[in-house]
């Protein structure tokens, strides 16, 4: 797995890019448990107050099944692959303004990348 300086990981902060490197499912799995599993489930089928993160990879945005969405999240044009994950974890209102989830973001691209790593296990 390639590393950057701290240097470089405040420029991919500043211009917004998504993570350049891999990201390491085990230390996701971690951060998922502190980061969004007081809301979100990652097992099959399992809704919280937010979805069910299983399978999210890949899926259009609305449509995890058994979860009762507001309208504005299940018309929502987005599929979830790992630039639109990587962006609404940094800042779930730029990409879906009006959705209901209460989180402010998740500003460091490598804790953002290894969830994002742990979500593509998830299958």
């Amino acid at each position: 797995m390639i590393r950057l300086s701290g240097l470089a990981a405040a420029l991919l902060i500043l211009s917004g890019a998504p993570p350049a490197w891999a990201g390491d499912a085990a230390s996701g799995d971690r951060l998922f448990r502190t980061q969004c599993a007081a809301c979100h489930s990652s097992e099959p089928g399992r809704n919280k107050v937010g979805p069910s993160l299983f399978g999210v990879v890949g899926r259009a945005y609305g449509t995890a099944p058994g979860f009762r969405y507001s309208p504005a999240s299940r018309d929502a044009a987005v599929v979830w692959d790992d630039e639109s994950l990587d962006k609404y974890m940094a800042d779930p209102k730029s990409v879906l303004p009006r959705a209901a989830m209460p989180y402010g973001g998740l500003r460091n691209p490598a804790m953002r990348a290894d969830i994002l790593a742990y979500l593509q296990t998830l299958k």
